[in-house]
């Protein structure tokens, strides 16, 4: 038996009936370049009737005091090319359109495309080139500008927002882009927070721009987000940075600090030769690999006595930083995956990299913000959660901390 086609299959149908080529309908003079400016034209028609009260010939407009008065052009562009419009015109000049307002050019969506080339990365020439060989739209630097420029009063709000009061879990951690800010080309660091909520998802807190990555930057934004509404923390992941555990624990004293293991390998790896890399990496996996932090710490001695000799650096150097190298042994398997290393900042890190490749120096702060704020908010949306399990883990902040863990 078969299914009785719909008024919407049938009319489908007998508009792509003559069909041969996709470029008959997303081509420069295609379909649906047609359909909309019909759509479109329709519409205001429409507008214009519910502004004068009456349908275009109806008895009822005589006396009325205002009519239609012809139609003027305007062109537009739309995410299937430029449209020119016929759009209708009253008597006594009161008609104010609500889907194209006056002096508005861009159809809504147009913005949008533009914004998604931003955030991938393209320059405004690269932009330029895409909407004209995917829509033959032909736009100024000017008006890509405009529009991205447009993007500065949501970055800073999203950048000032208030924030919870708690995040069980931060991580913190920078990367560098190139900037003529003040002249000649130089690197600034983008100090990122992201932090895990109390729901389990990633939160990015914010992003702060300066000349260099130091401490003293990190006090300030540690402050900044405490001023934001943040009250607690319970452990908060970095990297190597010195001096930086000492300002997170002076804005949150009683947050703890795990050390990054991925970091410190890697500090570790600089004092071995090639040859020796497999079974070095193989005694240390012992360390940050054991079930228990005695077990870390009989590991760690083992290791001492095979490699002190030849190495002398790398144990001392895992002994100093003991305390905040194995906050995670406190914790659950599954919560021990989330915090022994920054990687789920690294990864955000990683995209963001990967999307500034092809690009050149940024001309400003503003446009550094603009493009990461857009890249942020589209990486974001395959973001996952980075302890399956949250429910248990809750439970168990609940039992290690308290009252700090709000119900």
């Amino acid at each position: 038996m078969t299914r009785k086609k719909s008024k919407q299959d049938a009319l489908i149908d007998e508009l792509l009936e003559d069909v041969k080529d996709p470029k008959d309908i997303l081509g420069k003079n295609g379909l649906l370049k047609q359909l909309t400016k019909r759509l479109v034209e329709r519409t205001l028609e429409a507008e214009m009737s519910n502004h004068l009260g009456y349908e275009p010939h109806e008895q009822k407009g005589r006396g009325t005091g205002n009519s239609r008065n012809g139609k003027g052009r305007k062109t537009v562009q739309s995410e299937t090319g430029v449209i020119d419009l016929q759009v209708p015109r009253d008597r006594n000049g009161t008609f104010e359109p609500k889907l194209i307002k006056k002096r508005q050019r861009r159809l809504e969506g147009f913005d949008d495309k533009v914004l998604a080339f931003y955030s991938r990365g393209l320059s405004t020439r690269g932009i330029q080139e895409q909407l004209e060989e995917l829509y033959g739209v032909d736009v100024s630097p000017t008006l890509v500008s405009n529009v991205t420029n447009a993007v500065m009063d949501d970055v800073r709000a999203w950048q000032s927002r208030p924030l919870s009061s708690v995040y069980p879990i931060l991580y913190f951690d920078a990367l560098f882009v190139k900037s003529r800010q003040e002249g000649p080309v130089k690197n600034k660091a983008v100090y990122l927070a992201l932090g895990i909520n109390l729901e389990g998802e990633k939160e990015l807190l914010g992003l702060w721009i300066a000349e260099t990555e130091g401490s003293k930057f990190w006090l300030s934004v540690f402050n900044d987000i405490k001023n934001r509404g943040v009250q607690d923390c319970f452990i908060a992941c970095v990297d190597g940075l010195k001096g930086l555990p000492e300002a997170i624990e002076s804005v949150f004293p009683e947050t703890q600090v795990q050390l990054c293991i991925v970091h410190k390998l890697r500090n570790s790896f600089k004092y071995v030769p090639w040859k020796d890399r497999k079974a070095v990496a193989k005694d240390l996996k012992a360390v940050y690999g054991a079930a228990t932090i005695k077990e870390a710490e009989h590991a760690l001695d083992k290791f001492s006595d095979t490699w002190d000799g030849k190495y002398p650096a790398i144990s001392p150097s895992w002994r100093a930083d003991w305390e905040r190298l194995t906050v995670f042994f406190d914790y659950s398997s599954e919560i021990r995956r989330a915090v022994y290393t920054t990687n789920a900042i690294e990864s955000l890190n990683y995209s963001l990299r990967r999307m500034l490749k092809n690009r050149g120096a940024f001309p400003n702060d503003d446009s550094i913000s603009k493009i990461l704020y857009l890249a942020i908010n589209r990486v974001a949306k395959k973001w996952t959660m980075p302890i399956r399990n949250w429910k248990a883990a809750l439970n168990q902040f609940v039992i290690l901390f308290g009252d700090r863990v709000p119900v």
